[in-house]
């Protein structure tokens, strides 16, 4: 019992179910959409399954993720203690495991209309391809913000039949968000990354990373705003925007020296400013 105890530890460390902050930067935009798309009465259904899947495919994307960097992620401090980088699971395995939870997540799809059915074929694609951009250009942040976006066309398809051009401004929102937050994240590793020649923002800005990072943040924040606006909502939204806002001021502040600690630390922050939009959303349609 201990020896399974034991791997079955391995396979929470791999998919990253100890550290739930992916799937929250995952589910904020997907709840975006789906509450717009629905004018705050979301089907259960489409719920349930969104959610459901959004853990599925975050664990998915992190064990080809870990596939994809076994080889690098032994020569970067935060990540050497992965279970492939120590070697404590088959890389056959982590393909296995990416394979299954993504089936699972393709069979509650299933469960929905033809249009999320091909988009979702989308997403696995997004999933899968994602960890091997940081080879070739120095911005696997944006397609990360493509990856993890795609729920918002896929939530507006699922709720209402079709994707509306409101729905793109949206995800164009969450491509400069993931922008902002995983230029955070990269500052962390931008010495180890320099050193075995993985690209990232953080490397491709330099010593402008901040100012990039903050128009990254001012974008997200505009694009949500013309969203707004197209979509009808009203002053608590804003408020919302004005509240996310002030969490991206404190990231600012957070990162002002550049510490890797303190940049991981802004990178979480971003819970909270995804969590802010999305109940100046849900209040919006609850006061009507």
């Amino acid at each position: 019992m201990h020896a399974i105890g034991a791997r079955f530890k391995e396979y929470v460390y791999l998919t990253r179910l100890d550290r739930p902050i992916g799937i929250y930067l995952v589910l904020w935009p997907m709840l975006w959409a789906l509450w717009i798309a629905s004018k705050g009465e979301p089907d259960r259904l489409v719920f349930v399954v969104f959610v459901a899947g959004t853990v599925l495919m975050r664990s998915a994307g992190c064990a080809i993720n870990d596939f994809a960097d076994r080889k690098i992620d032994g020569h970067v401090r935060r990540t050497r203690q992965r279970p492939l980088a120590r070697g404590a699971i088959h890389p056959g395995e982590a393909v296995a495991v990416f394979a299954v939870l993504s089936l699972i997540a393709f069979g509650l799809v299933l469960l929905l209309n033809r249009l999320t059915l091909l988009l979702s074929v989308v997403a696995v694609f997004l999933a899968a391809s994602y960890p091997f951009m940081k080879r070739y250009t120095h911005l696997p942040q944006a397609y990360l913000g493509a990856a993890f976006g795609w729920a918002i066309p896929m939530a507006f398809a699922a709720q209402t039949g079709t994707v509306p051009a409101g729905a793109w401004i949206l995800f164009a929102a969450n491509i400069f968000w993931a922008l902002a937050y995983d230029t955070m994240y990269a500052i962390a590793d931008r010495e180890d990354d320099l050193k075995i020649g993985v690209k990232s923002a953080a490397i491709l800005m330099g010593r402008f990373d901040r100012l990039g990072i903050g128009l990254m943040q001012a974008m997200t924040l505009g694009l949500l705003a013309v969203a707004g606006l197209h979509f009808g909502l009203g002053p608590v939204f804003y408020a919302g925007l004005l509240a996310a806002g002030g969490f991206g001021l404190y990231e600012q502040y957070l990162i002002r020296d550049r510490d890797p600690q303190l940049g991981f630390q802004a990178f979480l922050n971003n819970h909270y400013f995804g969590m802010c939009i999305f109940a100046g959303i849900a209040v919006d349609y609850l006061i009507r």
